[in-house]
């Protein structure tokens, strides 16, 4: 399954990418992971490491979005099982 089938919208990229570039939700997991690779090895200035710490909360909050849409969408598809299995016993 694709970001692109589970999230309800596209989460704008912030920083790193290009300027209003969609982030799927893998791609910006996978640079957040990268984040913090770096910001753990050290080795970076103060201003490189509050950039870095700065575009990993954006990132996080893309996946975020990224999956309380797969969470809103996974609810809504329960929900609706129930309801179909509480008409065939009715």
């Amino acid at each position: 399954m694709t970001s692109t089938e589970i999230g309800t919208g596209t989460a704008q990229a912030a920083g790193g990418g290009k300027k209003g570039e969609a982030l799927g939700y893998e791609q910006a997991r996978d640079e957040l992971i990268e984040v913090v690779r770096r910001l753990e090895a050290g080795g970076t200035t103060l201003e490189e490491s509050l950039a870095l710490w700065e575009r990993g909360e954006e990132l996080a909050a893309v996946c975020r979005t990224w999956l309380e849409g797969a969470r809103r969408r996974l609810d809504a598809a329960l929900a609706e099982e129930d309801q179909e299995a509480g008409g065939d016993e009715a």
